[in-house]
């Protein structure tokens, strides 16, 4: 690699690892595969790397490089087949280690905690596509509603209804199911 080469690599480092880990994050949400979020993963990166000049313009390279992982995914799924945005269960994530989980092991608690994972899941496969890819992008990951509208490209009026009816069919949902709000 020539020194323009090397300049490039360090500045492309220096724009974008600081959303490394809330971009991984977002493609496993979107795909709910460790192998498909690191394909997403690696893609974006690519595709970052030969737009470097412009994304170093930018004066938010996060919410820009989301909405590249955004498009890509939506390609790929039309391109492919129709794919559902999985929920998961943070210890799940590829970042957790055995030291990071509760030394103090309770077989019952972790079973009912599983259960409630699962009618979580449940729910939110029950919710539209839209529904709950903003629910898990606002709620979960903590992006805000213009960057929403940024990186699904609808107007944030359109984000916060679907915020809105998502969260309202998820607690139906959930309230329909009786044990979830047991304690």
């Amino acid at each position: 690699m020539g020194a323009s080469g090397t300049e490039n690599a360090e500045s492309f480092e220096k724009l974008v690892k600081p959303h490394f880990e809330r971009l991984y994050r977002y493609a496993w949400r979107l795909t709910g595969s460790r192998p498909e979020a690191e394909d997403l993963f690696q893609d974006v990166l690519v595709k970052a790397f030969d737009r470097l000049p412009e994304l170093a313009t930018l004066a938010d390279a996060g919410t820009w490089l989301a909405r590249v992982m955004y498009n890509h995914f939506v390609d790929n799924r039309r391109r492919f087949a129709r794919r559902r945005l999985v929920s998961v269960d943070e210890s799940q994530l590829p970042e957790a280690s055995i030291e990071s989980l509760s030394a103090d092991l309770d077989p019952a608690r972790d079973a009912e905690r599983q259960q409630r994972i699962l009618q979580l899941d449940r729910a939110l496969a029950a919710l539209g596509d839209d529904y709950r890819l903003v629910l898990l992008m606002h709620d979960v990951e903590g992006y805000k509603l213009t960057e929403i509208q940024d990186i699904t490209g609808h107007p944030v009026g359109t984000v916060k209804s679907r915020l809105h009816r998502a969260r309202a069919r998820l607690r139906d949902l959930l309230a329909a199911d009786a044990t979830f709000f047991r304690s």
